[in-house]
């Protein structure tokens, strides 16, 4: 906790000063261009990876990067999802994977999670993504498959909810789906199924 006073310290001397201005716009106006949905992951960090400012990004961040498929029972990912695209009128959503994840390394492994119910059973919104790859044996190359896959999965359970179905009708939003690898720093974009972009060299 000690670190953590002194960043807020730091902030409130070095950072705000020089965005003094940027701050007071935001106090009155939050405008988001992007919904961005990554992994909980302390190591991706999505304001860090994309350089963004303040009042740019919403973010949501999920164990695995997972989006349930819409049902209509309130939960915080759904009404966080609704909110930026129905009233903050988002025009991107990314979804994000990245290297090294836990929840995909539990998956591809099949590590015991009787000790971590709950988890056990949010990473069953994983469920298609581990079927694509099912035929791959346990390892680094089955890992790096499913955060890959899982992106996809992903993207088709956002495209279930009533909002983002209909932004999509009426083109008012794009979706995106990347991967970051954290040991290079590197972000790919995939295109579409069995494509990829690397996004910057």
């Amino acid at each position: 906790m000690p670190d953590l006073a002194d960043g807020i310290a730091r902030f409130q001397q070095d950072v705000f000063p020089a965005k003094a201005d940027l701050f007071a716009r935001l106090a009155a106006h939050h405008r988001p261009h992007t919904l961005f949905i990554g992994c909980s992951d302390a190591r991706v960090v999505p304001e860090l990876i994309t350089q963004g400012e303040p009042g740019e990004l919403f973010v949501i961040r999920t164990a695995g990067n997972l989006v349930p498929a819409y049902t209509p029972c309130a939960n915080g990912v759904t009404a966080s999802i609704e909110y930026a695209v129905a009233v903050l009128g988002v025009t991107d959503i990314v979804v994000c994977g990245h290297s090294a994840c836990g929840a995909m390394t539990a998956l591809a492994e099949g590590h015991d999670l009787s000790g971590a119910p709950v988890v056990a059973d949010w990473l069953r919104h994983a469920d298609a993504a581990l079927a694509r790859t099912a035929g791959l044996a346990a390892g680094p190359e089955k890992t790096g498959a499913l955060v890959l896959q899982n992106v996809y999965a992903q993207l088709a359970n956002l495209a279930t909810h009533p909002s983002v179905a209909q932004a999509l009708a009426e083109r008012k939003v794009t979706l995106h789906g990347w991967v970051f690898d954290i040991a290079t720093g590197h972000v790919e974009a995939l295109d579409a199924p069995g494509t990829v972009t690397a996004l910057a060299s």
